[in-house]
Order: structure tokens, then sequence, then C-alpha cells
């Protein structure tokens, strides 16, 4: 079993006699607490200090303080690690060229965040899987590196230089300490995100995010019904608060009674045949993601209570509020396929991952990209173990999809029956892949791979083996599909980040 010890608390005990009552850590209370709390302020927000009622400058001020307040509320004096952080990359980027600022910043920021994570681990608490003041710092580093690429896009390289995206979220001036402080620390993101683009925020705290140029990378001529009116996000914050409450009652029913790392008891290897096992498995992770939904869900709430998170408007005239969602819960669930399923989780960090390095790096961005996830998510050696399995279980499942599928698209029976197929496999390789995540450690990791003795590995191998690869040039016109699956890989089981749906713009573009 991964090592077990006491969750302490570094943030406040107010809510300590709540903790003991619902029997849960009390930095998980604070958590739920303060983002409860953020939702209410965000509702004011967007109500008493309206763009058409307040100057930006008012809006960043209340958005930074707010936000400064509830980290020190959940983290007591670590915050300080989010200013020394926040502080630190903002003297690169006004001191450094403009030539290499975006690169020292990258390395001063990711690295901040290792040391922290390292101390956390390895010298206070191993094994505590709770909040922890890491997981803001995460991505509040996706932000900072964000800005940093999107300054040196937008100051030193001319429009021809850039991709159509790259152009769109180019920062043409440098940002004020205020604004960045508040783009990093706004009461709606600083606990659990998510990552969103510099210029997305701005629109929004200046009172633009409205405007038609905003509106057109939703559905096209649709936005013209309603190009001058501001929707409301009432609707969509009540649906989200409702799936919020909904995922938060089955995770607190069942994560107890089905525990990952009971799939690792010497008892249950030894009498539970491999179908139950493997039945066991899935139903653990299903009561898993819950958690995750939750997190994501409400913080997506939050954000557009404010009046953040706009995306244009359907083709029924209804508004979307999806720009910076993290996560499609019935896409996940009924996935048939492994890029199917990381295509709808953790969606921000996917696109962070894009940017910053899939796009730039010069020689094997995959394997680059791979890296950097790895460094981000932390230094417990079960992530990187879902890591390196994630990989063959992508090239596996993408030579399967090349070579198998188009025999069963003949007729829909054919079709039906391979989706069936298809949906329990992805299942079972999702939970196979990521219980190290969950685990943590080698020890319990490695058990339970050989309690399943490497199966999975060695179907993946011999997938690799036996069925051809396309060549490079035969790759060429599926490389948009490949290099999203590539990266949504890097963030499986990403249980902090939540973190710019700017997918839309993305699409358009």
């Amino acid at each position: 079993m991964a090592p077990q010890t006491t969750a302490s608390c570094t943030g406040s005990t107010l809510l300590q006699p709540v903790s003991e009552i619902i029997n849960l850590p009390v930095d998980q209370v604070n958590f739920v607490a303060c983002q409860l709390f953020a939702l209410l302020m965000a509702v004011g927000f967007r109500i008493y200090l309206h763009p058409t009622k307040t100057s930006p400058f008012v809006r960043h001020v209340v958005a930074t303080l707010l936000g400064l307040y509830l980290a020190l509320f959940c983290f007591g004096w670590y915050s300080l690690h989010f200013l020394i952080q926040s502080g630190l990359s903002y003297g690169v980027m006004i001191f450094a060229s403009l030539e290499h600022m975006h690169k020292y910043c990258f390395v001063v920021t990711l690295g901040y965040l290792i040391l922290c994570q390292i101390t956390r681990v390895y010298v206070f608490d191993y094994g505590m899987y709770s909040a922890d003041f890491t997981g803001p710092m995460m991505v509040i580093t996706q932000k900072i590196t964000s800005m940093a690429f999107e300054i040196h896009d937008g100051l030193s390289k001319r429009e021809a230089q850039l991709t159509p995206s790259q152009k769109y979220l180019a920062i043409s001036r440098m940002p004020s300490l205020l604004e960045y402080l508040s783009y990093n620390c706004n009461f709606m993101g600083i606990l659990a995100g998510p990552t969103c683009s510099y210029n997305d925020y701005i629109a929004f705290i200046e009172g633009r995010s409205y405007q038609p140029r905003h509106q057109e990378n939703a559905n096209g001529k649709e936005n013209g019904k309603c190009t001058h009116s501001e929707p409301s996000p009432k609707n969509a914050v009540i649906s989200k608060l409702c799936t919020c409450a909904l995922c938060l009652a089955i995770y607190l029913s069942l994560y107890k009674l089905l525990p990952v790392d009971y799939s690792i008891n010497n008892d249950f290897v030894r009498t539970a045949p491999a179908y139950l096992q493997v039945i066991y498995l899935y139903l653990a992770m299903l009561a898993l993601r819950p958690k995750y939904y939750f997190v994501w869900t409400l913080a997506d709430a939050i954000n557009n209570a404010a009046g953040f998170g706009f995306n244009g408007y359907n083709s029924d005239g209804s508004p979307r509020w999806d720009l910076i969602s993290n996560l499609r819960i019935l896409d996940i669930e009924l996935a048939t396929s492994f890029k199917l399923f990381l295509d709808n989780w953790n969606i921000q960090t996917s696109h962070w991952l894009k940017r910053v390095c899939y796009e730039r790096f010069p020689v094997n961005p995959t394997a680059a990209t791979f890296f950097l996830s790895a460094l981000w998510h932390g230094v417990y050696p079960g992530y990187y173990l879902t890591f390196v399995t994630g990989t063959s279980m992508t090239m596996a499942a993408r030579a399967v999809r090349h070579n198998i599928r188009p025999y069963f698209l003949a007729s829909d029976s054919l079709k039906c029956f391979y989706d069936v197929i298809t949906w329990a496999s992805t299942q079972v390789a999702i939970s196979y892949t990521v219980a190290p995540f969950v685990l943590l450690a080698v020890e319990p990791s490695l058990k339970f791979y050989r309690s399943w003795y490497f199966s999975l590995h060695l179907l993946c191998l011999l997938i690799m083996l036996v069925l051809p690869v396309k060549s490079r040039r035969g790759q060429t016109k599926e490389q948009q599909n490949n290099l999203q699956e590539d990266i949504a890989q890097l963030n499986l089981m990403d249980h902090n980040s939540t973190d710019s749906n700017c997918n839309q713009k993305d699409k358009t573009t």
C-alpha cells in the first residue's frame, strides 16, 4: 500500500468541527467552503461591480484581494509561495530581454513549482493526497508560462511568424503588476483554476467579452441573433451546481466502499477471479472520478457566475458558457476510444501543453511534451508510471483504430458491436493506466501491475509489433488528430489543475 500519513491542515482550523462531523479532512472542508464563498462573491462581482458600474482598476483590485484571502484561509503562510512564484516570474518578464524572456520565465516558474513539490512530498508529508498548496501553484504555473510566451509572440515576433491561434492569444503590451496579479490570483480561479488566456481574462474585466469578435468563435452566423445582448449565466450556473451536488453525493457514498488500493489486497488478488478484479478496478475508478467532476465543474460555475466563460451561442440562440470548461462528463463516461476519453478530460491543461511545448519544440515535440507534463504534475513515482503506460496505450489504440476499425464500418450492427467492445476496452485500459496515479508510490503500483501480470503492457507491445504502422507521409493528414490525442494523454487523472477553453477559437482559426 501507499504510505499513509495523517493529513494536517496548513490553513484555518475554523471549520474543524464541521470536518469532524462529516469525517473529511479539514483542508478539504476549507477548500469546498472557500469555493462556495467564491461562488457568492462571483454573483456580487457580476452584479455590483459590473464593467458598466465601475472601472477595470476596481475589478482587478477586488478580484485579487479576494483571491489572496481565500488562499490564506486554505493554506496559511504557504500561500506566500503563490506571491513569491509570481513575483520572481514578473521580475524576469520586466528585466530579461524579449528575445529570451519566455524561456527564462518558463524555467524559473516551473523550477520553483518543482522545488515546492519536492519539499512537500519528500520533506513533509509523502503520501498525503489531499488539498495542498502546490495545487494552485500548478495552475499559476500554467498562467505565467502561457503569458510569457504570449508576450513574446506579441512584442518580438512579426504576425507572419505566428499561427492564427497565436495571433489571437498574442499580448501586445506588458501587463501592469496589478493586471498580472489579478490574472494569476483572482478569487474565481486561485484554488482550482481553470487556466484561461490573458486576453480573454482582460476582455472579461473590461467588459468586452460579449462583443461580436468574441462571439464569432462559437457558431458563426447564429451569433448574429444576439450580438447586442448580454446573456445571463444563471441557467448554466444552476445546471453546473446541480451536477456538482450529484457528483459530490456519489463520491461521498462510494469512495470508501470502493477504495482503489483494495485491488492490490493480498487476499483479494489471491482469491478473486480475473473478471472480478477487472470489474472491481473499473468500479473503483468510476467511484473516484466524481471528485474531479465536482471540483472542476464547481470552478467553472464560479467563473460563469462572475460573467466569465461566455463562448457564443448555440444554433437555437441559447448562450454557451463553456469557454474555460475543463471536462465533458458524458463524453468521458461513454468514450469508445482512448482518444475520446482523453480529449474530454482536463481540457485546459491540454491546451497549455500544446501552446507552450508541442507547437514550439523543434525536435520530437511529443516526447518533450510528455516530459513537461510529468515535471508539472509532480514527483510521485506513480505519475511517471502512468505516463509511461499511457504512451504505449496511446500508440496501441492508434494502431487498432487505423487497422481494425475500418472493417466494422460496413453496417450499423457491426459498428454498434464495435462501439460496445471498444467502450469496455477503453474503460479497462484507462483504469489500468491510471492506477499508479492513485496509488502514488512505486511498490504498490508495481504490485498492482504484477497482479495483472503486466498483461495490458504485453498486449500493447504485441499490437505495436503485429499491426502495421503508417509511414510518416501517411500520418501527415492525421497530424492534427494525433496532436490532440498525444497532449490529452498527458493530463490523465490530474487532480488539481483545473484548468483555457479557447477550444472554439482554436477550431475556428
